[in-house]
This record gives structure tokens, C-alpha cells and sequence, in this order.
């Protein structure tokens, strides 16, 4: 989904002669059916009138794709500006810009992370860069007229409020620097900031990049696949015995009817095991090895805690990398349209709540939710080690 889809000149006269926050607000009523915040609409007003001078420069091609507040697939994430056209070869690119109104922040000594002021605190934050990059990779890794076509992605962040202090560009951060670079509020990093721009936008698409985007469809590339099998490849935790290579095979035997399912109520299946039985080892096979048949797989449970272990032991660090997306609590699938997923694989599903959220009140019941968003879910229970009176994944749950 983009909310606001136009081109260059459409998108300066916008800025110029309405009020752009009320346009892109208007948009994203229409796109979505629902408000923002007014901090939201502030940011906009702010940030992308910062974006428009950055634009008034006549070598940008006017005919360039100007795309605001991109959904990014598998996620609940929005790029703030995507701007689209050719290179110099004629092959479509894309260049990712991360908005920020920051003006200061401090390191941490946590990768990627920083420290800065946001609603009303000091808070500690994905550093820009890294943001930028990240989105990036998940459109590599989700979107088909990325990973399939030859659309490329550059990813950068503009702080166009932030005078270098050390900190936002601190060698530390060099990696996600050379990945995304920063650009700050002085007139030398707006130019620099247009250079980039027409580095790798050298003629318009009139927004065909921006259409293609939009509607390309949501798959994981093979390029995720091969990186997930090669980490799981020869990794003796992950090796599967006995039951659990049975349990394996059923599994797999049940996604691949996937591919030809529509429509309906979601296939299910339960398995039951207790402590020491391998249900998590089970589990992350099944979720690498349905990703390498090309379908929109998710390892699900309820606690943080699994995810985060099982999505560093298949890593190798504790670091954020691209496979979170691919890690997601119950509570996600609140409002996912039926059968969006193909396959939603969840561990310690006994430990299941009826509602979600921070008062617990989110949404209807988990188990119903899961069910409904995929064409197949595989529940790992153990009723023996329901904790607490709202735990509700009990076999009968799922009838």
C-alpha cells in the first residue's frame, strides 16, 4: 500500500499551493479508513516541506516518482518518502529516505542503537541509518518486483533539523553509515542529499516504479531462502530425530496443499509434546524449510523470550537482522486479512490468550485470529504447562 502516489511537479504544487499535511492526511483516511495522531500530521507538514527543497533542483527530473508512507511487507512499517525512476543504464531504481525531526542524540554502546529525545524523554532508538537499511532489506526480501525484477534499492536518512554533533555519524555507526548514509540539516548536506538523489535517478518513470512496487507481490526471495537453509545446514541443535522428523513430515505434507488452497477456513494441525521433546527444534525446520518452498511462513509465540533465542541461535547474535520479521508475537494478527499467510507456525501455543495487548483487550481470541490469517497453522502445545487462568490453547481451542 503507498498512501500518497504522484510526481515530482505534482507533489511540489502540493506542498506549494495546499497545505501538504491535509493532502497526505486525506490519503491516508482514504488508503486505510482511519486517522493519525496529530504528531503525525505535524511531522509531515515539517519533514516533507524540508523534502520539497531538497527536490526544487532542476537536474531531479520532474517526471520522478515522489511515493509518501510505503507499507513495507510482513510488517507494520512505512517508508516516509520513495523516490523512483532510471538509472542511467534505463533500469528502474528506488532511493529510500528516512525522515527525522531529531535534533540531538547520544551513543550507546548497543549496535545500531542510539539515544535521543521523543515524546517527552530520552529514549533509546534504531539509529536512522540502520532504519533505513532495514526497510530496505525487507523490501528485498518480501517483494517480488524487487527481488524478481531489477529494481534496486538505496536507503538513506535525513535529519533535517540535526547540526553534526559526533554522535548521529560517530564511527561506531560506520557500517549503517556506508549502508544508508545520514544527511543533516546544513545547505552542504542538502546538496549532498540531491547528489545522491540524481546519482541514481537520472531520467523519470512518470511513477511506474512506484505502481510496480505497490503491486508486487508479497513472496520471500530466494536469496532469504538460501541464507536461512545455509544457517540451519549442518547446525547439529537443529537436527531432527525419531518423533520429531515424523512430526516433520506431516507438517510438510500439510503445506504443500497450501499452494492450491483458497479461501476458507484455514487447515490446522496439533502437536502435542511435552518439556525435552524438541517441539521449538520442529518448529524453526519447518518455518526455514517452508520459506525455501517460496511461502509467506511465521514462527508465532506468545512470550518474546523463544523468539528472540531461536532467532539468535539461527543467526549466530543477538543482533537485529533480517530474519525478525519472520519472528512475531500473538498478538499480531488482530486485524491480518483471512488467510494473508500461507503458514503460521506456533510454539508454546497452550500459553495463548483470548485477548492481547498491554490491558488485555486487544482484538478476539488468538487462537480464532491465527486460524483465520493463514491457510495452514501448526499449534505446538503442552497443556501441562498452561501458568496462569488466561492461558486458552487447549486442544479444544482449535475445534
Amino acid at each position: 500500500m503507498i498512501v500518497y502516489g504522484e510526481n515530482k511537479i505534482k507533489f511540489l504544487t502540493d506542498n506549494d499551493n495546499d497545505d501538504i499535511e491535509d493532502v497526505i492526511h486525506a490519503k491516508f483516511i482514504e488508503a486505510t479508513g482511519h486517522s493519525v495522531s496529530r504528531n503525525e500530521i505535524r511531522s509531515w507538514r515539517e519533514s516533507l516541506g524540508f523534502m520539497a527543497k531538497v527536490l526544487r533542483d532542476d537536474d531531479i527530473p520532474n517526471d520522478t516518482g515522489v511515493a509518501v508512507e510505503l507499507h513495507i511487507p510482513q510488517s507494520s512499517k512505512r517508508i516516509d518518502v520513495t523516490l523512483t525512476g532510471l538509472d542511467e543504464t534505463g533500469s528502474p531504481r528506488a532511493v529510500l529516505v528516512e525522515l527525522k525531526q531529531w535534533a540531538e542524540s547520544s551513543l550507546t554502546e548497543k549496535d545500531g542503537i542510539v539515544r535521543t529525545f521523543v515524546g517527552g524523554s530520552q529514549r533509546e532508538l534504531v539509529h536512522p541509518s540502520y532504519q533505513a537499511w532495514s526497510y530496505a532489506a525487507l523490501l528485498e526480501d518480501f517483494n517480488e518486483a524487487v527481488h524478481e525484477g531489477d529494481i534496486r534499492l538505496h536507503p538513506c536518512a535525513y535529519l533535517h533539523n540535526y547540526l553534526d554533533d559526533g554522535n548521529i555519524t560517530n564511527a561506531f555507526y560506520a557500517e549503517h553509515l556506508e549502508r544508508a548514509p545520514v544527511f543533516l540539516k546544513v545547505e552542504e548536506d542538502r546538496r549532498a542529499l540531491r547528489a545522491f538523489i540524481k546519482r541514481h535517478v537520472k531520467y523519470g518513470d512518470s511513477g511506474r516504479t512506484i505502481f510496480e512496487l505497490q503491486n508486487g507481490r508479497i513472496r520471500p526471495s530466494k536469496e532469504l531462502a538460501e541464507s536461512l537453509a545455509g544457517l540451519l545446514r549442518g547446525n547439529r541443535e537443529f537436527v531432527l530425530v525419531d518423533e520429531q522428523k515424523q512430526v516433520f513430515e506431516a507438517a510438510m505434507h500439510l503445506a504443500k496443499q497450501v499452494r492450491s488452497q483458497s479461501g476458507g477456513r484455514g487447515q490446522v494441525m496439533i502437536v502435542e509434546g511435552g518439556p525435552g521433546t524438541g517441539k521449538s527444534v520442529v518448529a524453526i525446520n519447518l518455518l526455514v524449510q517452508m520459506i525455501e518452498m517460496g511461502l509467506l511462513a511465521k514462527y508465532v509465540s506468545k512470550n518474546a523470550a523463544p523468539r528472540e533465542v531461536y532467532q539468535a541461535r539461527l543467526s549466530g547474535s543477538m543482533t537485529k537482522t533480517r530474519y525478525r520479521s519472520l519472528f512475531v508475537g500473538s498478538g499480531t494478527f488482530v486485524s491480518t486479512p483471512n488467510n494473508d499467510l500461507d503458514v503460521l507456525i506456533v510454539d508454546e501455543a497452550h500459553r495463548l490468550r483470548e485477548q492481547g495487548g498491554l490491558y488485555g483487550n486487544v482484538g478476539e481470541h488468538q487462537v480464532k485470529e491465527i486460524i483465520f490469517s493463514a491457510k495452514s497453522s501448526i499449534f505446538f502445545i503442552d497443556e501441562n504447562q498452561q501458568v496462569t487462568i488466561d492461558d486458552v490453547g487447549s486442544k479444544e481451542s482449535y475445534n
